[in-house]
């Protein structure tokens, strides 16, 4: 073990050189050789006391310049650099994704272009193409550097068709770990698919197609800013990003977890939970899936028109469309459902969490007999959960001002609420503030 105090002089085993002590003595010789002559001069001479107060003034003077002087540089440092403003003091996250010439030198050029302006990079991917390279960069910039500043940077040191976006601390794991982790979601539930592509491919639209839509080939289809899969459980995913083109690598990562998903076939994890509602009944509340569709349609029959109208924004003239529908809210691509079952057996409520392009769909239908005993209100709380845990910043619910007991329930889960009138339907956002949510996820509101 290495003593990291030890000077090389004090290292064991080193001579210690006679010429060294010869040295030092001649310095303390002439030392006090210099202070004898100083002190005579000064006892002796006619100027003694002016010479001893010229050189108090001098040291005194240089004391104060060695203070400012250092007071200068301190300031100096802790000043943003000119150009920026002075709130520049402090850090902040970037995503950028620039295209550079295949040839060697040219990420030195924007490396070195970017360090210029005190940007530190923290990640790195690169996506060939024919033209050239993408090259993605995780960074972290002054606080008060702007997007179009970085993008200036990087056009200088040869990048193009420059796009910068905000990041957090999330980017922060490396890509491979993201990528497993997102393969091991999937891998232990089918409803994660879209999720997973949100995540792998960022900001997105994923919208799912049923069968019987336009074919496309068995290896998908990538165009420029739309990626076309085929569903592993029937039709069409479509994943559009129009703000940012993708790459060969993006479309092969993709297609990647679309297949791992179709080998694995239909699975999502079961859990029953038997709650006490406040009324005193209990409910078992377990995870929904295709397989609840005749459960799910009897209880439509039981539900009244009202009840059905309010649900569905509207009066429901078709049963069997109706049915359809809910076996498309079922289905693992469109989100995730939560049944509540009564002891005996009968669906009483179902909660649906769904994926609307890049927003997230609260939705209640509780048979009309189980209205008012607290049931929607913890579908909902749980359907808030899972949208947090998912990655959502917010989720909303379509209804009318007239379906008190749904805005109630938003109201009651204690987030932030911001309230819309669209063409006579009331819109419903609740902000997912991460403390609020876990208030939610220990039950309490």
């Amino acid at each position: 073990m290495t003593d990291t105090d030890a000077t090389p002089a004090d290292a064991p085993g080193r001579a210690h050189h006679w010429r060294r002590d010869l040295a030092e003595l001649a310095a303390l010789f002439t030392a006090v050789a210099a202070a004898d002559c100083v002190a005579d001069t000064v006892a002796h001479g006619p100027d003694g006391p002016a010479l001893l107060a010229g050189s108090a003034a001098a040291l005194l003077a240089t004391a104060g310049f060695h203070t400012w002087w250092h007071r200068r540089r301190r300031a100096r440092s802790e000043t943003p650099a000119p150009g920026l403003p002075e709130e520049a003091v402090g850090s902040t996250l970037w995503r950028m994704r620039t295209t550079v010439r295949d040839e060697p030198g040219s990420l030195a050029a924007l490396c070195l272009a970017l360090a210029g302006r005190g940007v530190d990079i923290l990640a790195l991917q690169t996506h060939p193409l024919a033209e050239g390279t993408v090259d993605e960069l995780l960074l972290r910039a002054p606080g008060g550097l702007t997007a179009d500043a970085l993008a200036r940077a990087a056009e200088a040191g040869g990048g193009r068709a420059t796009w910068l976006e905000r990041a957090d601390a999330h980017d922060l794991v490396d890509a491979p770990t993201r990528v497993l982790d997102l393969a091991t979601r999937t891998a232990l539930d089918s409803a994660e698919l879209p999720l997973a592509l949100r995540r792998l491919l960022g900001r997105c639209a994923i919208r799912s197609a049923p069968a019987g839509a336009a074919e496309v080939p068995a290896e998908g289809e990538w165009r420029d800013t739309v990626l076309r899969l085929r569903d592993p459980s029937g039709g069409t995913i479509t994943i559009e990003r129009p703000h940012l083109p993708f790459t060969p690598a993006e479309f092969a990562r993709a297609r990647a977890l679309v297949e791992l998903d179709a080998r694995l076939g239909p699975r999502f994890p079961r859990r029953d939970d038997v709650l006490t509602l406040p009324a005193g009944d209990e409910v078992t509340v377990r995870r929904a899936d295709t397989g609840d569709l005749a459960a799910a349609k009897a209880m439509h029959e039981r539900c009244s028109p009202a009840t059905l109208a309010l649900r569905y924004h509207g009066p429901v003239r078709d049963v069997a469309a109706a049915d359809r529908y809910l076996g498309h809210l079922l289905g693992p691509r469109f989100g995730r459902t939560l049944a509540a079952y009564e002891p005996s057996g009968r669906l009483v409520a179902l909660g649906h969490l769904l994926w609307d392009g890049e927003e997230t769909e609260v939705a209640l239908l509780v048979e009309d007999a189980w209205q008012r005993r607290g049931v929607g209100a913890e579908l909902l709380r749980r359907l808030v959960v899972m949208a947090a845990e998912a990655g959502c910043e917010s989720v909303y619910a379509v209804t009318r001002a007239s379906n008190t007991g749904m805005v109630a329930a938003m109201r009651g889960l204690g987030l932030p609420l911001d309230y819309q009138v669209e063409e006579g339907t009331l819109v419903i956002t609740a902000r997912v503030a991460p403390a609020a949510v876990r208030r939610l996820a220990a039950g309490r509101p």
